[in-house]
């Protein structure tokens, strides 16, 4: 498909720099299966949605994986000490990560960069695009304690670019149910949610369901490419336990409605789908979803309004239908919703 397709105006000022407040008062466009739109807040969800339908979560925990590091000077050139940008992208290993630094061309193969007194990394591996490997001075638990106690949360370059992360940032790019710590990016539709919301979604009779999908950085990427059988899709690490698997499939089977909250919940159940069940699955994906994708598990989707071009638009095209999504964003930038990680928020069903 051409990529053309999926592009839309979006201008500077309909990028949200920070999240509403409270966070369930956030705007949320409800996308009809028939294309009807209407115009709600997320604390209304509970009339949007029934008893028994299955809300489905993902609660990794975002790692704050913007770091600054030092490259002591050369001993023959080169100049002095150089301070590099460093965003952890994916773990390789226990004491082993990708990252994108900036400048990568102060940096080659063998250098030692420098965290603190107490953390450095060997660099290897150096890729396009200012990606390369870092082997660390620590492992597991103590790497990630270290990265924790150094660290900044990774705010998506469109606004990172506007600003720089503070103090406000460690909570508000985290959903109020984070668990599992491993994501580079948040997943962006939960941080909508609060305890009290949930508590009102539990006593309505939905039943909401967990998994764990670590969200890569590479969730930023531009398409490059003009169409999007050439554009390479970067995978993610998911887990689905058995439980969870067995009380989705029973839903499914109750006929009840499956909606995913956010593009990495959804990503997680198709990838782990054979023959409309879900699998109990540890591992990657690189599941790329485009118009034409057949949804085996998803009826609805939860999720933010997304860039022009990018996967995830491309994604909410598929649910909905690309001319669909086109309306309904026009009707967005129209009507004043807020876009992007911190941005407003839609509920997607499938298209009748």
């Amino acid at each position: 498909m051409n990529v053309d397709q999926f592009d839309f105006e979006l201008p500077d000022r309909a990028i949200a720099l920070r999240p509403a407040r409270p966070r369930d008062s956030a705007k949320l466009l409800h996308v009809a299966p028939d294309g009807a739109l209407s115009d709600h807040i997320v604390r209304d969800l509970a009339s949007l949605l029934s008893a028994g339908d299955v809300l489905v979560l993902n609660d990794t925990r975002v790692l704050p994986a913007a770091m600054t590091a030092t490259r002591p000077a050369r001993e023959h050139g080169g100049g002095g000490d150089v301070t590099v940008g460093v965003n952890l992208h994916k773990c390789e290993a226990p004491d082993r990560w990708r990252a994108f630094v900036r400048p990568a061309k102060r940096l080659k193969n063998g250098d030692i960069i420098h965290f603190s007194d107490r953390l450095s990394a060997t660099v290897s591996d150096k890729r396009d695009g200012g990606d390369l490997a870092l082997s660390f001075n620590a492992s597991g638990e103590a790497l990630t304690a270290q990265v924790e106690s150094l660290g900044h949360p990774p705010l998506p370059p469109y606004i990172a670019r506007q600003r720089d992360p503070d103090a406000q940032d460690v909570a508000d790019y985290q959903t109020v149910y984070a668990d599992e710590t491993g994501s580079v990016a948040a997943p962006t539709a939960g941080l909508h949610f609060t305890d009290a919301l949930l508590a009102q979604l539990d006593a309505m009779g939905l039943q909401i369901e967990r998994l764990t999908l670590h969200v890569g950085a590479g969730t930023f990427l531009p398409v490059k490419s003009g169409s999007t059988n050439e554009h390479i899709m970067h995978s993610e690490w998911r887990t689905i336990s058995e439980a969870t698997a067995a009380r989705i499939n029973a839903a499914k089977d109750e006929g009840r409605r499956i909606i995913a909250v956010g593009t990495t919940a959804l990503r997680a159940l198709e990838s782990a789908a054979q023959n409309g069940r879900v699998v109990a699955q540890t591992g990657e994906t690189d599941i790329f979803i485009t118009p034409g994708y057949d949804f085996q598990i998803i009826d609805g989707l939860m999720t933010n309004f997304h860039l022009p071009r990018s996967t995830l638009f491309m994604l909410v095209s598929a649910i909905c239908g690309t001319e669909r999504m086109q309306t309904a964003y026009a009707h967005a930038l129209d009507s004043g919703y807020r876009f992007y990680s911190y941005g407003d928020s839609s509920l997607l069903w499938r298209a009748a």
